[in-house]
């Protein structure tokens, strides 16, 4: 059986060092360390450039250049993303282009001019003209999750397929949401046991593996022992279609969290900005009134640390972890977490802050206004319904 897994590896920019720590010793070194074991092990990796920065910072380098060999030798793709994880539908085009350009120029860093041709969208989030800036910037697939075909989860999806985007030209890769909501070895084990699949395509977040599931009978070095498993990198199986192949689709905006009810009700990012949320609400208009200010004062002596603010508050943390939704069904938490968002607001407050010009100052006071009735709504909440 042929296996594609994909993984997201992300921490937050602004998250203390000792959880970056945590997430290198628990699951990164693992990954790395079994596709060393294992020459023929195959695995295609979106790597968060703000994750590349704080592996760096907390001493982490060896295993950078480890990953380094990894991609040199085709045991790991890695693809586009965004640099500091926004949200990238709910983004202005200039931000949305900003962060994809710094992903790149950061990977480039580390890992010289590799050529990047799949792109992951944070959250698997998918719209018609965020697909058509990545397209535009040079990208050929981008990998969804199955409820972006059709709106509804779909059970009779054939994955063996390979399909194209009718809106933006990018060829696209659905992953299974079942089988990569389940611990994903133990799964993958089972079918290639059985016998039963030719294909099994997961897509989760690194972390899955050692930090938020320990796995103390190494489901997974299990798994990649067996004969039968075979693994690609995403390009690898998609340079198996010939053109005349692909079939177009039209595809719903979606995220990899999305349900079939938030779609039919044509809420596709309820989750980070739902209409009942009054928290999230708040926090996207200093969000957006931050980003307002880009374009009129990059002359300003402090724009470094508007925008170094700025970017860390945009990260679709500080909103996710107001929606208070379980996620017990992928080895989650609850998303619920005032000092996250309380994180994010308060690198959106600096980030205007930040701004010296005195033009700015009706600016300040709109975006104080906003952060201290955000913050207010979030502690609120949090003592009322939570403690």
């Amino acid at each position: 059986m042929l296996w594609l897994n994909f993984l997201h590896l992300y921490q937050p920019a602004n998250l203390d060092v000792y959880y970056i720590k945590e997430a290198a010793d628990k699951s990164y070194r693992r990954l790395v360390n079994l596709l060393d074991e294992h020459k023929t092990l195959k695995f295609t990796l979106n790597i968060s450039a703000c994750l590349l920065l704080r592996l760096e910072d907390a001493g982490y380098q060896d295993l950078l250049d480890r990953l380094a060999i990894l991609i040199k030798r085709g045991q790991v793709e890695l693809v586009g993303s965004a640099a500091y994880h926004a949200f990238l539908p709910l983004l202005p085009e200039a931000e949305i282009v900003r962060q994809i350009k710094e992903q790149e120029k950061i990977i480039k860093k580390y890992f010289g001019p590799i050529k990047l041709r799949g792109f992951f969208s944070p959250e698997m989030a998918y719209s018609d003209r965020l697909a058509k800036i990545v397209r535009r910037l040079g990208y050929q697939w981008i990998i969804l999750d199955e409820i972006a075909l059709g709106g509804r989860l779909n059970k009779s999806l054939d994955f063996k397929r390979m399909y194209l985007d009718r809106a933006s030209g990018l060829k696209v890769i659905f992953r299974e949401r079942d089988l990569s909501n389940s611990y994903v070895p133990e799964s993958v084990f089972d079918l290639v046991k059985k016998g039963t699949r030719e294909l099994a395509i997961t897509a989760t977040d690194g972390e899955l593996y050692g930090l938020r599931h320990e796995d103390p009978t190494a489901e997974l070095e299990k798994l990649v022992k067996l004969k039968d498993l075979k693994t690609q990198t995403i390009s690898e199986f998609i340079k198996s279609f010939k053109t005349k192949d692909l079939i177009k689709v039209n595809l719903t905006p979606s995220t990899w969290e999305s349900t079939n009810q938030e779609l039919s009700s044509r809420r596709p990012f309820w989750l980070w900005r739902s209409q009942k949320n009054k928290i999230q609400n708040y926090s996207w208009r200093l969000a957006e009134l931050a980003l307002s200010l880009d374009p009129k004062y990059k002359n300003d002596k402090n724009y470094y640390y508007y925008r170094w603010h700025l970017e860390r508050g945009l990260a679709s943390c500080t909103f996710w972890w107001a929606s208070g939704r379980d996620f017990f069904h992928n080895f989650g938490p609850l998303a619920w977490s005032p000092d996250e968002v309380e994180r994010g607001l308060n690198d959106l407050i600096r980030s205007v802050r930040s701004l010296v010009d005195p033009k700015t100052k009706p600016d300040k006071i709109k975006a104080e206004k906003l952060y201290i009735k955000a913050k207010g709504l979030l502690w609120h909440k949090h003592w009322e319904e939570h403690f």
